[in-house]
């Protein structure tokens, strides 16, 4: 036992920490509020700890108060046994307060007889509530209420009395001295005029502003206190309910009350995060928000935060902090009054289920003086309160969230009928509401078009822009809404509207605070290799035909990661080929890495296939050929080699029945015309077809090659004049091959593919390989999910199951090498334009054009300086003559000066390859790390 802390100022600051139903369950995590109200008491703080009842038993009195009469004394038995059981797990030598509130339930479940208020009523629970009278403290008769409200509003409340009372006792009992308070004292409810009897008594309001004479009142009467959450007071003094979510708002009510230090909200996750963490587990904690965004979030679909706790702490301005009561050292989220940012960020991605629609058509309402107001009053009249609002000339839609009505089908039907009295009438339902929620979303959403074309693929009923600029909400089918959040969530971050790369605003991911091997992504192998990289930034060179000698930009490539990724994909069992995307980077050394872990090449001009020949020669590697409007001449240089003979193992020259490589690609043909003008050219030959599966993926529209927009496939209504062609000019199909887009992290895409793949394949009948394509994703952005192998094995493997006759081949390109390359830049000038701050660098579009081309994000670190606080927003330029010249915008960098190298991370993909002379620029060179 600790000694006693001093006594406390008569005006020491108070902090509320209110505890959910779990939190108040076990003996265990009784400890911890223990630990934690001590804590705050050491601190130099008074506590007020608010309490929920125990876990299950607010819906246990709910039961009781509508189960028959002859089920009663049974469910009264158990809640009282459960109480006990804690109460024994406490080890509490006395729990009179826990006895007299056990006792009151029991008078309220059996009320006394009429008049004198002596003996329970014959037959009903006389036994349990006798023996509770008898084993507990005098008990002042209680009877029934005589409105039916009033009485569940008694009984439930029971829930929290019970668990305060144990609380109270546990903690003094373990050496904090604690005082009990009647939540009723402080709080009391509104009388408003808009509210029925049943809210009146079920989902009370209170009105909290800091009381100074309460608080003083309170502090003369200890130190540390345990109250209820969930109830208050009415006028008359008879007990109210807060609602559902009501414990968070007794703290929130009682924090503003005592103008607290904060209110601290401790439950079982640590807090709000982007999305709901069930459905993306790459979900970011929200480390920092304010009150209207925070509101934002708890309105429209996040459970962690019931949204009426918020008004209180905003009018007093008391932080609201919430805490995981397992895990009590995450940082969990902080809500208060926040700086302005420097850039808008969509903070989260929520959603509800079970929304209605109605949506009232008709063309007298076009400039008619109170058609909404007569069309209101009737949505008033049934007691339903609308949510989301869109008008036309002709038509007004509204939504009716089921969280704030009782949208039973009696219900809306009648307000159907009333309103067909002024209108046309539709009601659309179920139906889900899907918000982005962020400060300044107006001035996002020019980085919103992938999320727009994700929706502009479903039907969308409505769709809302709020007048406070915090929200943007789409209105759909309830059944679209499976699997949405995870693409949304992927498609803002990698847009740059969900800004996780802020470490100050965007915690953890849920995936690495809960998930098994939370222990994080390994490092970049860069980082290991700094010093080694600074020196190449040193070591001066001489561009081939020029004269001036410089060591950046740079290229850097580590073989060892490329040899890692190959050999993950050949592991790969329902895979049989894998296929390099020679485009992605035709360096040597890469090629012959690559053709060393055993894969082959897929080729798109003459050029790449005279690149890889050297090393094809030597390993036997299988090619591919897949031009795209490639001219006639392009394909007759491909097919002039014939096929030769592959050597032995040993290296030895091939003997009699070695087995043979084609030197010839197989050839892929994704249009009418080459069969329909040059059939001579195929005359015989195998070749792959190309189709177009009639949509696309990827983060940006440049990197989408499927759909009627994008110029690669034969569409499938050319199918049977393709067949057609093929059967006259003896041309074999021996492939299919669709490639939808690049940067898809979602596991089961290529299942899908090869599923669509294998139907078209069992009509033409020769079909041997499906090509899959590759557009495998890298995560970029920090708490992006990384593609899941193993999943996209199993993905593959039962599609395989149901057509083992296939080979399965992947043409992966950026996944094998872009986390294996780099590209060295050293800053040449910083300048400031007004809150702007520009970064130069001596590397622009001219070396990587990714970020100009696709919007591509690359991570961006000064590797001179790294380590240190990055607390400077900068924007990443280069020295090209063009707007575009912006290798990362608004990016957090430690202060930097002339001279400093920067790594410009994930170029070893579709970085040297793209580049250019632009502006009369020397290339980059290449260095390899063996």
């Amino acid at each position: 036992m600790t000694a006693s802390p001093s006594l406390l100022a008569p005006d020491a600051p108070w902090v509320v920490l209110k505890f959910g139903g779990t939190s108040v369950a076990t003996v265990e995590r009784w400890h911890t509020i223990r630990r934690l109200a001590a804590a705050r008491r050491e601190q130099g703080m008074r506590v007020l700890v608010v309490v929920s009842a125990v876990s299950g038993v607010t819906d246990a009195l709910k039961a009781l108060c509508t189960c028959a009469s002859e089920a009663r004394e049974g469910a009264l038995a158990s809640l009282v046994a459960r109480h006990r059981e804690l109460a024994a797990q406490m080890q509490l030598d006395r729990a009179d307060e826990m006895e007299r509130w056990l006792a009151s339930l029991a008078a309220l479940i059996f009320p006394l007889s009429p008049g004198e208020g002596g003996e329970p009523a014959p037959g009903e629970g006389a036994g349990i509530r006798q023996s509770l009278v008898d084993s507990g403290p005098p008990l002042k008769p209680t009877s029934r209420r005589e409105s039916a409200y009033s009485w569940q509003a008694a009984v439930q409340a029971h829930g929290e009395l019970l668990s305060s009372a144990l609380g109270a006792a546990f903690l003094t009992a373990n050496g904090l001295a604690t005082r009990w308070l009647d939540a009723r004292e402080a709080l009391l409810a509104r009388d408003l005029p808009f509210l029925n009897e049943r809210a009146r008594r079920l989902s009370a309001q209170v009105q909290a502003d800091p009381d100074p004479a309460f608080a003083a009142a309170l502090a003369a009467r200890g130190e540390v206190f345990i109250t209820q959450g969930f109830i208050a007071r009415d006028a008359a003094g008879d007990t109210v309910l807060l609602g559902r979510g009501g414990s968070d708002t007794s703290a929130a009510y009682l924090g503003a009350l005592l103008r607290a230090t904060r209110v601290e909200i401790w439950t079982d996750v640590a807090g709000m995060f982007t999305a709901d963490p069930r459905e993306v587990p790459g979900a970011r904690l929200l480390q920092h928000l304010d009150y209207e965004e925070a509101q934002e979030i708890a309105t429209t679909g996040a459970k962690v935060l019931h949204p009426r706790c918020l008004s209180p702490c905003r009018r007093a301005r008391v932080p609201l902090w919430i805490k995981d009561t397992r895990f009590p050292e995450l940082a969990g989220t902080v809500i208060g009054l926040q700086p302005a940012e420097a850039v808008p960020s969509v903070k989260a991605i929520s959603s509800r289920r079970g929304i209605t629609l109605v949506s009232m058509e008709t063309s007298g309402m076009w400039q008619q003086v109170g058609f909404l107001a007569d069309v209101f009053a009737l949505f008033k009249q049934h007691g339903l309160s609308v949510d989301l609002i869109g008008s036309a000339e002709t038509n007004v839609t509204v939504s009716l969230d089921p969280g704030e009505n009782l949208l039973d089908s009696d219900v809306v039907a009648a307000l159907a009928t009333d309103l067909a009295r002024v209108c046309r009438v539709k009601v659309i339902a179920p139906c889900a509401a899907v918000t982005l929620v962020g400060r300044g979303m107006r001035s996002m959403l020019h980085r919103l078009s992938g999320v727009l074309a994700e929706f502009g693929r479903e039907r969308v009923h409505l769709i809302s822009q709020s007048s406070n600029n915090l929200n943007l909400t789409f209105v759909i089918d309830e059944g679209i809404l499976d699997g949405l959040a995870p693409r949304l969530h992927e498609l803002l971050i990698r847009a740059g509207a969900l800004r996780t790369d802020d470490a100050g605003l965007f915690g953890p991911s849920w995936q690495a605070l809960y998930g098994a091997g939370a222990a994080g992504a390994r490092a970049p192998w860069w980082k290991a290799e700094r010093a080694r990289l600074l020196e190449l930034a040193e070591n001066l060179h001489s561009p081939s035909g020029r004269g001036e000698k410089r060591a950046t930009p740079r290229y850097v490539y580590h073989l060892p990661t490329i040899r890692e990724r190959a050999r993950a994909l050949r592991a790969l069992w329902s895979v049989d080929r894998v296929y390099y995307a020679v485009k992605a980077n035709p360096h040597p050394a890469i090629l012959a890495a690559l053709a060393e872990e055993g894969l082959g090449f897929e080729c798109v001009s003459p050029g790449e296939l005279a690149a890889v020949e050297a090393v094809r020669a030597a390993h036997g590697s299988p090619r591919l050929f897949t031009p795209n409007f490639a001219p006639r001449a392009d394909y007759e240089a491909a097919l002039l080699d014939r096929a030769t003979p592959v050597p032995e193992a040993d290296g030895s020259a091939p003997g009699p029945g070695s087995r043979v490589a084609s030197a010839e690609p197989l050839p892929t043909l994704d249009a009418l015309h080459p069969l329909h003008h040059w059939p001579e050219v195929f005359e015989g030959r195998e070749v792959m077809l190309r189709v177009d599966l009639d949509r696309g993926v990827g983060h940006h529209d440049k990197v989408r090659t499927g759909g009627a927009a994008s110029k690669f496939g034969l569409p499938m209504e050319q199918l049977d004049a393709f067949l057609g062609l093929a059967r006259e000019h003896h041309v074999r199909i021996v492939g299919l091959h669709a490639h939808l887009g690049s940067g898809v992290l979602d596991a089961s895409h290529w299942a899908q593919v090869c599923g669509q793949l294998a139907g078209i394949a069992d009509r033409i009948g020769s079909v041997r390989y499906l090509d899959l394509g590759g557009g495998l994703g890298v995560p970029s952005h920090p708490g992006e999910a990384e593609l899941d192998l193993a999943a996209l094995d199993a993905a593959l493997g039962e599609v395989r199951r149901t057509c083992p006759q296939y080979e399965l081949w992947l043409e992966p390109g950026r996944w094998l090498v872009a986390d294996a390359g780099v590209l060295l830049a050293r800053v040449t000038q910083l300048k400031r334009k007004g809150a702007l701050h520009y970064l130069g660098c001596d590397a622009g579009m001219h070396a990587l054009i990714r970020p100009a081309l696709y919007d591509a994000w690359h991570p961006i670190e000064n590797l001179s300086r790294l380590g240190a606080p990055a607390d400077t927003l900068y924007q990443v330029v280069g020295p090209i003559c063009e707007s575009g010249d912006v290798l990362g915008a608004d990016r957090h960098l430690p202060e930097s000066r002339e001279g400093d190298v920067l790594v410009i991370a994930q170029a070893g993909a579709y970085g040297e390859s793209m580049a250019s002379h632009y502006n009369l620029r020397p290339l980059a060179e290449s260095v390899v790390i063996e």
